[in-house]
Order: C-alpha cells, then sequence, then structure tokens
C-alpha cells in the first residue's frame, strides 16, 4: 500500500482521476449489458457491469435501506422482464398516488461536550500520526504517481445533475494492467456524498443519488427500463461503499507503524527520566551530610557572637529608657507652665528618642539608638505623652483662636456703621458714583502675621491643625451670634423679676421661655429710630466680620506657604498602626498643611455658613416687628428696605448666597407695607373728602413743589424721591428742593384771590382735597423709584386711592352726601365746577404718572400697569362728564320751570299793568344763566365753559322756541311786551359763547306773530337800539376781583342748585 493512502482518510477530495471505473481486478466484465445500463452507464463517473456469476441472472435484493423500502406496499418483483413479456393479469403496477408522503425526520444534535473524553485520549495520538504524516511528505516520493488533487465542489455544484459532473478520463488496459495493486480512487464517487450537508430526506439530495430514475412506470417497457436502472443504480452506491471502505482500511494500515513506532519512543523517554530522579535524589543526601558536618560549629560561633551584641544593646536600651522617663516629666512640668513652644519642641525631642532616632543637629553619638516603641512597659507612657500632646494642641488651638477673633473684634469696633453703609452703598449699581475712602478690612499688620505663624507652627507640630480649624468654624459661628445678641435689647424684666424669683421657676427651659417672651415685647416696644440703629449696627458689624474674615483666611493661606516643614508631634508608639501609616504615605509638608487648611477652611463653606447662621437670627428678630414695619412712616421703611437690601447684597458678594430666607420675609413685609399704606391712605382721602367744604383753596408753594416733582418724574427721578435710599446720612436732615415752584402769574397783592395750579399752562382752581392727592401720589412714585421691583404692587394701591377719590367724589357732588356729611346747604353749580375742575386736575396728571410709573416697571407686567392708568383715565372722563351733563340737566330743568310761568301769564293783561317792564321769569332765567357763566368761567377751562353752556343754550333754543311760538296774543300791546322778553334775553344772553343767534331767532318768532283781536290800532313800540343793549354790564369771563368775589359767592347762593332741580323735576 502507498503512502498517498493516508491523505485519502483526512481529505476524501483528494483523487486520483487516472484510474478507470470500475476496475478491472474486483469485477470481470459482463457477458451481456441491457439497454437501459448501456444509457446510464455514464450517469456518475465510469462503466458498471452486471455480474454474470449471480445464479438467478437478477438484481441483487436490496437491504433495510434500499429505495425500495420506501414504496408501500412492496412491490413483488420477479426478476428482469423482456420486452417482450407483458404483464399480468392480476398484476397492477404501481401509481404516484401509491407513494405516501415523506416526512423529513429532524435529526437530533449531539452537544460537543459529549465527545471531550473520547477526544482526550484519541489526541495525542492524532497529533503523533500527524507528525508522522508531515515527515513523510517531507521525504521524495519517486514511486508515488503523481494526481491532481480535486477540491470540492460547495453545496450548489453538489446538486448538479449526475450527468453534469466530469467524467473521468477512462485509461487503457495495458495501463490498468501496470496498477493493478492501486485501489480505486475516490473520484468516482460524485462529490455529493463529500458534501457536508448531505441530508439524503432532502428531494433534491434524492434527486441526484437516484439519478431522476422513474419509480412506476406505466407501460411495461417502461416499466422494463425502470427496474434494469434501479438495478444498475442499487450496484453503483454498493460500489461506492466498496470503494471508500477499501481506502479506509489502507489508510489505517499505512498509519499504524509509524504510531506504534512513535509509542515505543515514549517508553524508551520515559524510562530515562526515572533513572535522572533517582540519580538527583542521590546527589541531594550527599549535600545534606556534608552541611551536617561542617556548617554547624561555625553557626555556634556566630550565636555566640550575636548574644554579646544583644546584651550590649540592652544596656544601652536601658539608659534610653531611664533618659525617656526623664523627658518625659520636663514635658510635663513645661505644660504646666504654659511654654507650649518649648513643650512641643521637648516633645518632638523625646518622640525621636522612643523612635531610636538621633538628634538631627548634634553630632554623631557612638551610642546606639534602639527603637523602643515595641516595649509593653512604654504603653502607660504612651498614654501620658497623647495627654501631653493633646494639652499641648489645645493650648496653640487657644492661642491661634485668640489671635484670629481679636483681630477681628479689634477691626469691628474701629469701622463706624457710616462707613460700612457708604461701602455698601459705592457698590451699589445705583450709587456707583459715591467716593469711599480705602477699605480697612483689608488692611494687616505685621504682628498679627507673627503672632499667626506662630501659631500655626504650634498647630502643625501638635498635629492639631484640623481640629483648630473645626474649633475656629465653631468660634465664628457663635461670635456671629454674638454680634447679633449684643445689640438686641435686654430679655430681663425688672419688674418680673421682683415678683417672679428664680426659685419658683419650674426648669431652664422655663427660664428662657420667659426671656424669649420678654425679649420679643421689648423688640415690639422699640421706636422707630432705635429699632433702626438696632438693625444698622448688626448688619454693619456682620458685614465688617465676614470681610475681614475672608482676608484673614487669604492671609492664613499665604503665612503656610511661608513656613517650613514642621515636625510631627505624633506618637511614634505602636508600630503595628503607626509605622503602616508613616509607610503608606510621606511626612506631612508645607504643602500638604496648606491644603489641609485650604480644605478645612474653604472660603466659600466658612462664609456660607456663617451667611446662613446670621440670616435665621436676623430672620427671627426682624419677624417680631413686622407689625412695626408695616406702620412705619414712608421714609424710615425706604431706609429699612434699602438697609435689608444692601445688607443682602454685601452677604451674597461675599458668600455667593442669595439670602433666600432674608429676602423672602423682606418682600412680604414690602407686600404687606404696601398694602397697609394704601388702605391708611384711602381713609385718609375718604377723611378728606367728607370734611371738605368745596371751598376754593391756594395753591400753595409747599403743594407746587410736589407737583413740580410729580411732573419732573415723568423724565428722570427727583433727589428727594431717593433720599430713603441714602442710608449712611442722618435721616433729620432736609433734603433740598429740587427744583423751582412755578409762579402763576399773580402780584403778591392779590393775597385774597385763590392761587390756582398750572399743569402745561392750563389753569386749576382746586379744593383742598384735591390738593391733598398731591402727597400720596408724590409718596408711592418716591416707593416705586426707590423699589422698582414693587412696582406692579405699588401701581394698583395708588389706582386704589385714585379711584377712592373719584368714587367719593361722586357720592359728595353728584350724590349730594355733602349735605349730609359736610353740612352743606345744598349742591350748587359751583360745587359741581369745583368738582370737575377736581378731576381734570387728576386726569391732566395721569400721563405723568403713567410715564413715570412705565420707567421703573418690569418689561413683564408693564402692558398690564400702564393699562391701568388707562382705565383710570377714562373713568375721571366719565364722572366728568356726568357733571357737565348734570350742569345741563339743572338748567334744562330751571328752562322747564320758567317755560311753565310763561304759560301762565296773559301777556295782555300784564301790559296794561306794566306796559314798559319785562316778565320775572325772563329776568330770573337770564340772571341765572349769567350766574352759571360767571362760575363756570372762574372755575372751568374756557373749552369746557363753551361745551357745557353750548349744550345749556341748544336747550334753551328748542325750549323757547317754542314757548314763544305758542304763546296767544290778543292785542298789540301784548305781543309788546312779549317782544320785550325776546330782547331782553338776547341782550343779557348773546355774549356768551355758544350763544349764537337764538335771540334774533325768538324776536323773529314774536315778530311773525298775529294778534288774534286788536281792539285799536297803537303804533308798534320802537325796537330797542343795540346801542342800549351793549351799553349793558357783559358777563365776566376773566378771574373776578375781590370786590366782586363776595357778590359773586352771593349770587351763587342764588344759583340752581341740585335741589332745586330736583323739585323742579317733581
Amino acid at each position: 500500500m502507498s503512502e498517498d493512502s493516508a491523505d485519502l482518510v483526512s481529505s476524501p477530495s483528494s483523487l486520483h482521476s487516472a484510474y478507470p471505473f470500475p476496475s478491472s481486478y474486483q469485477r470481470r466484465p459482463s457477458r451481456r449489458l441491457s439497454n437501459d445500463s448501456t444509457l446510464s452507464i455514464n450517469s456518475i463517473g465510469g462503466a458498471l457491469d452486471i455480474n454474470p456469476t449471480r445464479p438467478d441472472n437478477s438484481l441483487r435484493e436490496a437491504g433495510q435501506n434500499a429505495i425500495s423500502t420506501l414504496l408501500q406496499p412492496p412491490i413483488v418483483r420477479t426478476g428482469l422482464l423482456t420486452p417482450a413479456a407483458s404483464a399480468s393479469s392480476t398484476y397492477r403496477a404501481p401509481t404516484t398516488r401509491d407513494i405516501p408522503p415523506v416526512t423529513l425526520t429532524n435529526i437530533p444534535k449531539v452537544d460537543t461536550s459529549t465527545f471531550k473524553e473520547y477526544i482526550s485520549r484519541v489526541g495525542p495520538l492524532f497529533d503523533n500520526l500527524s507528525r508522522l504524516r508531515r515527515d513523510t511528505q517531507s521525504k521524495p516520493q519517486n514511486d508515488a504517481p503523481t494526481s491532481p488533487v480535486l477540491s470540492r465542489h460547495n453545496s450548489a455544484s453538489s446538486l448538479l445533475s449526475p450527468t453534469d459532473s466530469p467524467q473521468p478520463r477512462r485509461r487503457s488496459s495495458a495501463y490498468a494492467r501496470r496498477r493493478l495493486n492501486e485501489p480505486t480512487p475516490l473520484s468516482t464517487i460524485p462529490n455529493v456524498y463529500f458534501d457536508e450537508n448531505f441530508q439524503l430526506e432532502n428531494p433534491r439530495t434524492f434527486d441526484v443519488v437516484s439519478e431522476r430514475a422513474e419509480i412506476a412506470p406505466g407501460t411495461a417497457k417502461q416499466e422494463q427500463s425502470a427496474n434494469a436502472s434501479n438495478a444498475i443504480l442499487q450496484e453503483k452506491l454498493s460500489w461506492y461503499m466498496d470503494t471508500v471502505e477499501v481506502h479506509l482500511i489502507q489508510s489505517i494500515s499505512s498509519a499504524s507503524t509509524s504510531f506504534f513506532a512513535a509509542l515505543g519512543s515514549l517508553r524508551d523517554l520515559e524510562q530515562e527520566a526515572s533513572d535522572s530522579v533517582t540519580r538527583i535524589q542521590k546527589l541531594r543526601a550527599d549535600l545534606a551530610k556534608l552541611d551536617q558536618d561542617m556548617a554547624m560549629g561555625g553557626l555556634e560561633v556566630a550565636n555566640l557572637r550575636r548574644r554579646y551584641q544583644n546584651m550590649q544593646k540592652l544596656a544601652n536600651a536601658v539608659d534610653q529608657v531611664a533618659r525617656v522617663v526623664q523627658d518625659a516629666k520636663n514635658c510635663e512640668e513645661l505644660v504646666e507652665k504654659g511654654e507650649y513652644d518649648a513643650a512641643a519642641s521637648a516633645m518632638s525631642r523625646l518622640d525621636r528618642l522612643i523612635a531610636g532616632q538621633p538628634e538631627p543637629s548634634s553630632e554623631p553619638s557612638t551610642t546606639d539608638l534602639h527603637d523602643l516603641r515595641p516595649l509593653h512597659a512604654l504603653q502607660g507612657l504612651s498614654d501620658s505623652m497623647n495627654q501631653l500632646r493633646f494639652r499641648i494642641g489645645r493650648g496653640f488651638e487657644s492661642r491661634f483662636l485668640e489671635t484670629m477673633l481679636s483681630d477681628l473684634r479689634r477691626h469691628i469696633d474701629n469701622v463706624p456703621p457710616k462707613d460700612t453703609m457708604r461701602r455698601w452703598a459705592s457698590t451699589s449699581m445705583r450709587l456707583r458714583g459715591l467716593q469711599t475712602g480705602p477699605t480697612a478690612y483689608m488692611e494687616i499688620d505685621d504682628q498679627f502675621r507673627k503672632d499667626l505663624l506662630a501659631s500655626l507652627h504650634g498647630l502643625s507640630n501638635s498635629s492639631q491643625t484640623a481640629q483648630a480649624t473645626a474649633d475656629f468654624r465653631d468660634a465664628i459661628m457663635r461670635e456671629m451670634k454674638h454680634l447679633i445678641r449684643k445689640h438686641l435689647p435686654s430679655s430681663n424684666d425688672d419688674d418680673n423679676e421682683s415678683v417672679t424669683s428664680v426659685a419658683t421657676r419650674t426648669s431652664k427651659a422655663a427660664s428662657q421661655q420667659e426671656k424669649s417672651i420678654i425679649l420679643a415685647r421689648n423688640l415690639r416696644a422699640m421706636d422707630e429710630e432705635s429699632a433702626e440703629d438696632m438693625v444698622v449696627n448688626i448688619y454693619t458689624d456682620i458685614s465688617e466680620a465676614l470681610r475681614r474674615l475672608s482676608i484673614q483666611i487669604k492671609v492664613l493661606l499665604d503665612v503656610t506657604s511661608t513656613m517650613d516643614a514642621p515636625d510631627s508631634l505624633k506618637s511614634p508608639l505602636s508600630p503595628d498602626i503607626r509605622s503602616t501609616d508613616r509607610s503608606r504615605s510621606p511626612a506631612p509638608r508645607v504643602s500638604g498643611m496648606q491644603e489641609e487648611l485650604s480644605q478645612a477652611l474653604d472660603m466659600s463653606s466658612l462664609l456660607g455658613q456663617a451667611v446662613d447662621v446670621a440670616h435665621t437670627q436676623i430672620t427671627r428678630i426682624l419677624k417680631v416687628r413686622t407689625e412695626q414695619v408695616n406702620h412705619l412712616p414712608l421714609e424710615r421703611f425706604l431706609r429699612y428696605f434699602t438697609i435689608n437690601r444692601l445688607f443682602a447684597d454685601e452677604c451674597e458678594a461675599i458668600s455667593g448666597r442669595s439670602g433666600t430666607q432674608l429676602k423672602a420675609l423682606v418682600n412680604t413685609q414690602i407686600n404687606t407695607f404696601v398694602r397697609a399704606f394704601g388702605d391708611a391712605e384711602n381713609q385718609r382721602i375718604a377723611q378728606t373728602l367728607d370734611s371738605d367744604q368745596w371751598e376754593a383753596k391756594d395753591f400753595k408753594e409747599v403743594d407746587q413743589v410736589l407737583l413740580s416733582r410729580i411732573l419732573e418724574g415723568m423724565s428722570s427721578d427727583p433727589a428727594v424721591w431717593l433720599q430713603g435710599t441714602r442710608v449712611w446720612e442722618d435721616p433729620s436732615q432736609p433734603e433740598a428742593t429740587n427744583g423751582t415752584s412755578s409762579s402763576n402769574g399773580e402780584g403778591s397783592d392779590a393775597k385774597s384771590t385763590n392761587r390756582p395750579a398750572y399743569i402745561d399752562e392750563t389753569r386749576y382752581i382746586l379744593v383742598s382735597s384735591a390738593i391733598s392727592l398731591l402727597r400720596p401720589i408724590d409718596d408711592f412714585l418716591a416707593l416705586i423709584t426707590s423699589i422698582p421691583s414693587i412696582t406692579s404692587a405699588a401701581v394698583p394701591a395708588l389706582i386704589d386711592v385714585l379711584r377712592t377719590f373719584n368714587s367719593r367724589t361722586s357720592q359728595l357732588i353728584l350724590g349730594a352726601g355733602a349735605t349730609r356729611i359736610a353740612g352743606l346747604k345744598n349742591i350748587t353749580t359751583k360745587h359741581l365746577a369745583l368738582a370737575s375742575q377736581a378731576l381734570s386736575f387728576v386726569i391732566a396728571m395721569s400721563p405723568y404718572l403713567r410715564e413715570a410709573v412705565r420707567r421703573h416697571a418690569s418689561a413683564a407686567n408693564k402692558a398690564e400697569v400702564l393699562g391701568e392708568f388707562d382705565k383710570l383715565k377714562r373713568l375721571y372722563q366719565d364722572h366728568q362728564m356726568a357733571i357737565h351733563d348734570k350742569l345741563v340737566e339743572i338748567m334744562t330743568a330751571r328752562a322747564t320751570s320758567h317755560v311753565n310761568s310763561m304759560k301762565k301769564l296773559d301777556f295782555d293783561a300784564e301790559a296794561k299793568k306794566n306796559a314798559d317792564g319785562t316778565s320775572a321769569y325772563m329776568e330770573t332765567l337770564t340772571k341765572e344763566t349769567g350766574t352759571l357763566h360767571r362760575v363756570l368761567s372762574r372755575h372751568l377751562a374756557e373749552m369746557d365753559v363753551t361745551i357745557i353752556l353750548s349744550q345749556i343754550f341748544a336747550s334753551y333754543k328748542e325750549q323757547w322756541l317754542k314757548a314763544f311760538q305758542g304763546v296767544e296774543i290778543k292785542t298789540p300791546a301784548g305781543k309788546q311786551r312779549l317782544l320785550k322778553d325776546a330782547q331782553l334775553f338776547d341782550s343779557k344772553l348773546g355774549k356768551i359763547d355758544g350763544f349764537g343767534d337764538m335771540g334774533k331767532t325768538l324776536m323773529n318768532a314774536v315778530e311773525a306773530k298775529t294778534v288774534v283781536q286788536e281792539k285799536q290800532d297803537l303804533p308798534p313800540p320802537p325796537l330797542p337800539q343795540t346801542k342800549e343793549v351793549t351799553n349793558e354790564k357783559p358777563l365776566p369771563s376773566a378771574p373776578i376781583t375781590a370786590d366782586k368775589e363776595k357778590k359773586d359767592s352771593e349770587e351763587t347762593e342764588k344759583a340752581p342748585s341740585v335741589e332745586q332741580e330736583k323739585e323742579t323735576k317733581s
């Protein structure tokens, strides 16, 4: 068997295409080939002969895996039928319906772990076999024939028809005879059998294997041909299995020799290894005997020398322990004397002595020092040293705290509160231009640095830096509370103490509660000035303390950067713990101590915590005085708010915390104050209106100052409005008036004339209640200017005050409430005119108020706030129109009354009594109308007077024209008397604006009348000359002089009133 057979086991595709199919030495050529076998002889890969030596000359019966077993029921075969043979009459050929459907069987998947045991046993053998094969391939093979390596086709190509597979090249019989000892090559087997995914139940694979053979032919000829094809196919399958079996036997035979040879070599190697181990054991026994004989003597000598040295060390150690005890006593004496620096140095030397470390500055000693830390006898000394070290650290800590706090208190006492508030204001955006001196909290003297450096050295040596910084934080918190507490009023009540003794108190908690109650009562009882001084002192002290504290922390970190490396005072005892710690971390350095200080004294954390403590205490105090704050005067409240705002901004600038708790309380107090302030102004305005007699008052200089300030607020903020924000100034100092008062154009000799107010050159005669509106308006604008954030809350309060004035005026004048409340006899046209003038005054100021508010309102609610002023203006205009309508209604009612009186007259009879006189109704009407004109001209604007009189005259024209046209005249004298009434009406009222040609219209109506009965012809009376009419005194439209004012007031009493108008209607 050749060496190439080894390759056939692992690679079935390595086939010899040079061999014919079938081999001549295995089967003899057949005597006869059927037609069907001849047709399929080239279907798979070579010529397939039929064995003639079979007894029955028929196809071999198939086994349990034959294709025929798939057919149910089984087909009875009687042998090969000749084409001439006919089928039996009882035989029925199977059809495709007789074939049951093929069910694909799921092949179970076997886990690879099942083969692990087998692989572990076969693996070494397979490795030897592979190595042998590689050696064999490397040798020259002269005998082996060269065969091309055929690659296996993929699954797609394996499914091709057998007729499409490559056909092996046929060889001559002579060549076959020369190679009789070699088996049939595997290339004769189709590639489909070598496919890894070979599954016979796959219809395509089955179709390829069966070579598309007919299963149940229809005719007898087809049936004979199908039987022949099936026989040939079964013979081919048997041939393929024999070929594979021969190749397997050849491969196993060729590999067995090499395997057993390698197994023999392995046994030789094991024997050699066993011999080597035996020799090594013998060598070790020889070396052990040599050590026992020669080395033990020298070892005994070394032990004796070591014992002598140990005795010498013991003596030195005893002397060292005595020095330790003496130094410990010296350290305790220094601590008792308060000499902490010397005690710290002595403790450092003692620690080095116990640890067996020489002094760094001394000369090298001949006596060796020993590490005494493991001695149990020094355990008690360790506790004593720890106590001394703690006392030294506490001493340095007290010195450190005293240095820091004394500097802090000294700085607070040296800075006046006004300087602190001036510094606050200098950082404010609104008062940035304020000049201030240098900041005192940044000045640090050299003595403070020296004291601080000494304290830090001691803390570092005693390892108390972290504890000292923690105690310093606590001390700062206590100092913040102390700064607040020292400015509070006393929490002791002398009267209460005289009655209630300490012995009668039940507990300490009850005593503390009583003190809290007494403190709260004393806080509420403080006056405005004392309360403000208390708040200012608390705020300025805390501000200066925080600023100084921030500088102290910076100086502290700066000093640590200049320090030398400290000597640790940690106890060197207990080496099992501390020596381990020391091995893990290096000795502390300056940078480490500075980092420790920076972490322990985190500036933002420390300052933030101090601010929180201060805000908590301050909030409690301010809550107690909430009721008193709500009733402060405006200037005091503005100062109170400004102080709180500046303090909150200062705390936020120092610590970065906004102080939400304090700001929320102050905002709540602001809103409450605005409501209380608005309610108080509403009550004051209502009381002023109720007591007003509705007489014109002089507009004084102080009123003009207020008005000028309000008008100026349209474009800028007067300095007086910001006076409350200048908290560093004394509130009692008067502020210069911003601007000059406007002159009304009248000389000083006209003191008896009421001085009017002017807005945009428009004159306003005002009553005292209207003038009193200037003060609340000025106050609200000052409040909005000083605190722009409360514009949304202050504007509704101001609008509410103005609405109160409007509604209350309507009740008193239009509703005639002044007759019951103010004691007026009746509501005259003068009162109506003064009320209209007051409304006009507010309407004229509303644009200025609107713009002043707009400059300070936020963008979010600006439209809503400005809309309130527009609504207020319309409300006042509607009220004013109602007053004007009331005047027109009164005069219309009076004209109706006079028309009724005219209808009752007999002009013919009146002419007989007094031919040259005029009627009383006309004289009364003209007098009332003239009086109304004078009153309106004196108190109202010219345009308003013209509008009102135009409406009145329009009503006159309609009524009197009908009245004159409806009079019946029987005599010319009566007609003449009626004409005189028309002439009087025209002459008295013709000069008033808005009268028009109503007089001429009435006279023409009289002229057009016809006499009903004319008893005698009388010449018509001559018409009055125009000169005579013009000679009558005109009604004054300018301001009335002092001489005529009394007369006007008397005539006003006779003017029509609201009550007369009501009586006329009834």
